[in-house]
C-alpha cells in the first residue's frame, strides 16, 4: 500500500533523474566499462545499478543458465556479496576466510584466513561483502577488525580492530572513497549478551570509521550516541543508553563530501539520535544533521522472551535501519533515503535532513509469536536506483513484494509480489522446506532494463525494469555440485543482493538464523548465457 505521509506541498515536478555514478578510487570518474561491480554499493551515492552491463538484456536474460558452484565449507549461511573485479570474484564465508574465484570458471585464485572463525561468534565469520579498490580487497570480519588483502596475492597488507567491545562485530560493506575506507560497526550485544539474566546490559554503541585506505590508521571514529553511563540496582548494574549499531553500508556524495549513514535500535535507554539516516562531514567526521525516523524505539533480544522486563523494560518494536543510504537528484534537489524496517522508504534533503515523501510499502504485522517481530514485514538491506525509478523489496510482508517507485514523489509504479507458488520445487508442485518464505529482505539490484531480487523461497528473479514482469527464475534449493568439491546446497536468498557483472550474474544461497529460521545452505552460484 502506498502512502505520501507528507503533504503534497512538497511534491517536486516530475523531471529527468539524474544518478550520481561515481567509482569508488582515488578519483571521481565513472565506473569501468569492464562493468565490474566492485563494491557492495556498486558505487560511492549506493545506486546498485550496474550502467555499464549491457550483455545481459531484456530479451536475452530468460536464457541464464548455471555455469558454476562454489560451496564454503561448514557454512549455514552465505551473506557476503561478492565484488567482480579484473576478472576475479571475492567473497567472504562463515568460516573466516577470503576467497579470490575467477569469475568465469569459480576456480580458486587463492584462500585468506582471518583466524575469526564460526566459534567466535555463531553464525557469522564474514558477513560483509568486499570492496577491491587499486588492487587491494578490504572487508571486515567478525571480531571488528577491517582487513586489506592484496588483490593478486591474497596477502595481508594491515589489518585494524575498529572496537574493542567484545560483542562488536563488522556487517557494513566498507565504502572506498578518496583514499580513505569508511565502515560501520555493528553488535550482537542486544542478543548474545542476554543470554545470562544477570548480564549487566548494555554498553555497546555503534559507530562509523574513516581509515586511511593505504596504511589502516584510523582517521576518525563518529559515535551514533553518547557513551553510556551506570545505574545501580536489583538485580545488579545496568548502563544506558546504548545500541545504535550500524549494520548497514555507508554511502558518499563526492559534490559535497558528505557521508549517509542508517543507525539501529537502542538496547538500553531513549537516545533521540537513533533508528535514523544521518549525514557526516568525511573530512572531520563531525555531524552534519540526524534525522531519527522512530524515536524511543528501545529493543534488545530480552524483548523477544516473554515475558518482557529484566533488559527490556520498555519493549519497542525492533525498528531499526539495515538497509544503506541512496543518493541522487530530484529537480535540482540532492535527495538521500532509504528504507527501514517499519515498511517506509524515507527520502530527505540531503543538506539538511528535512523530509521530503515517505511511502509506506508494507503494514508491520508479526510472522511470530515475539516481540519485535513485526520488523520483519518491513525493508531490510536496500534499494536500487537507475536514473528513472527507485526499486525496493519489502521482506516477510504476506507476501514480500518487489516496488518500482518515481522517485520525484515516492508513488507506486509497478508492484510484483513473491509468487504464491513461491515454496513449491518444480511442476507438478511438491511441497518445498517447511522453513521456506515468501519474503524478499535482499538488497535490490538493477542494470539497464533489468532488476534482480532474490527470495527466502530460494529463487533468484530477474525482473522488467519497465514493467515488473518475471523475465527469469531459478530454485536455488538445491544440492550443487561444485568446482571445489566441498558439499554444496542453496537455500533462501537472504542479506546480500545480487551482482551482474560483465555479462554473469553471481548470488550467494542460503541463509538459516537461530530467530528469523530460513533455508539453511552454503553455496555461491555463478550464471551467464549460454
Amino acid at each position: 500500500m502506498n502512502r505520501n505521509i507528507f503533504a503534497k506541498a512538497l511534491r517536486i515536478p516530475i523531471v529527468a533523474v539524474t544518478a550520481l555514478l561515481l567509482s569508488t578510487g582515488t578519483t571521481a570518474a565513472g565506473p569501468t566499462p569492464n562493468s565490474d561491480w566492485t563494491m557492495w554499493q556498486f558505487d560511492a551515492v549506493g545506486s546498485r545499478y550496474n550502467g555499464n552491463e549491457h550483455t545481459l538484456t531484456p530479451a536475452n536474460v530468460g536464457s541464464l543458465q548455471l555455469k558454476w558452484a562454489f560451496a564454503f565449507p561448514g557454512a549455514i549461511a552465505q551473506s557476503s556479496q561478492p565484488a567482480v573485479a579484473g576478472g576475479v570474484v571475492y567473497s567472504g564465508g562463515r568460516d573466516g576466510k577470503m576467497y579470490a574465484l575467477d569469475a568465469r570458471t569459480g576456480a580458486t585464485r587463492w584462500v585468506f584466513d582471518t583466524g575469526t572463525s564460526l566459534e567466535h561468534i555463531p553464525f557469522y565469520g564474514l558477513r560483509d561483502g568486499p570492496a577491491v579498490a587499486d588492487g587491494v580487497v578490504y572487508f571486515g570480519d567478525n571480531g571488528a577488525n577491517l582487513w586489506a588483502v592484496d588483490a593478486i596475492t591474497g596477502r595481508a597488507r594491515w589489518h585494524t580492530r575498529l572496537e574493542t567491545h567484545p560483542f562488536s562485530i563488522i556487517t557494513s560493506s566498507p565504502l572506498v572513497f578518496d583514499g580513505h575506507v569508511y565502515v560501520g560497526v555493528s553488535s550482537q550485544e542486544e542478543g548474545g549478551g542476554l543470554a545470562d539474566p544477570l548480564y549487566p546490559c548494555c554498553t555497546f554503541r555503534g559507530s562509523v570509521v574513516s581509515v586511511d585506505a593505504a596504511t589502516g590508521a584510523v582517521r576518525w571514529k563518529y559515535d551514533t550516541l553518547a557513551e553510556p553511563t551506570v545505574r545501580t540496582g536489583p538485580p545488579g548494574p545496568s548502563f544506558s543508553p546504548s545500541g545504535g549499531a550500524v549494520w548497514s553500508s555507508p554511502t558518499v556524495d563526492p559534490a559535497t563530501r558528505t557521508l549517509y549513514y542508517t543507525s539501529g535500535n537502542p538496547y538500553t535507554g531513549a537516545p533521540h539520535d537513533l533508528e535514523s539516516i544521518g549525514a557526516i562531514d568525511i573530512d572531520t567526521g563531525t555531524r552534519r544533521w540526524v534525522n531519527s525516523l522512530t524515536p524511543n524505539d528501545t529493543w534488545n533480544v530480552r524483548c523477544a522472551v516473554p515475558p518482557a522486563g529484566g533488559a527490556c523494560p520498555i519493549p519497542g518494536r525492533d525498528f531499526d535501519f539495515g538497509a544503506h543510504p541512496n543518493i541522487f537528484e530530484i529537480g535540482g534537489r540532492k535527495v538521500v533515503g532509504a528504507g527501514q524496517k517499519t515498511g517506509i522508504y524515507h527520502l530527505l534533503d540531503a543538506a539538511t535532513g528535512a523530509i521530503v515523501w515517505q511511502t509506506e510499502l508494507s503494514v508491520p504485522t508479526s510472522p511470530l509469536p515475539i516481540e519485535g517481530a513485526e520488523s520483519l514485514a518491513g525493508i531490510q538491506w536496500g534499494a536500487s536506483f537507475d536514473g528513472q525509478r527507485l526499486y525496493v523489496a519489502t521482506y516477510n510482508a504476506n507476501p514480500g513484494t518487489l516496488f518500482a517507485l518515481d522517485p520525484a514523489d515516492g508513488h507506486v509504479l509497478w508492484r510484483t509480489p513473491n509468487p504464491a507458488d513461491g515454496c513449491r520445487i518444480d511442476i507438478p508442485a511438491v511441497p518445498m522446506d517447511p522453513f521456506c518464505q515468501e519474503a524478499m529482505p535482499n538488497a535490490v539490484s538493477s542494470s539497464p532494463g533489468l532488476v534482480y531480487e532474490g527470495s527466502l523461497d530460494g529463487k533468484m528473479r530477474v525482473f522488467s525494469a519497465e514493467t515488473g514482469a518475471i523475465l527469469w527464475e531459478y530454485n536455488t534449493h538445491r544440492p550443487f555440485l561444485t568446482v571445489n568439491g566441498v558439499p554444496g546446497k542453496g537455500g533462501g536468498l537472504n542479506g546480500n543482493g545480487a551482482v551482474v557483472a560483465n555479462g554473469m550474474l553471481y548470488t550467494n544461497s542460503g541463509y538459516a538464523h537461530p530467530i528469523t529460521t530460513g533455508m539453511p545452505g552454503n553455496v555461491l552460484l555463478a550464471f551467464g548465457l549460454p
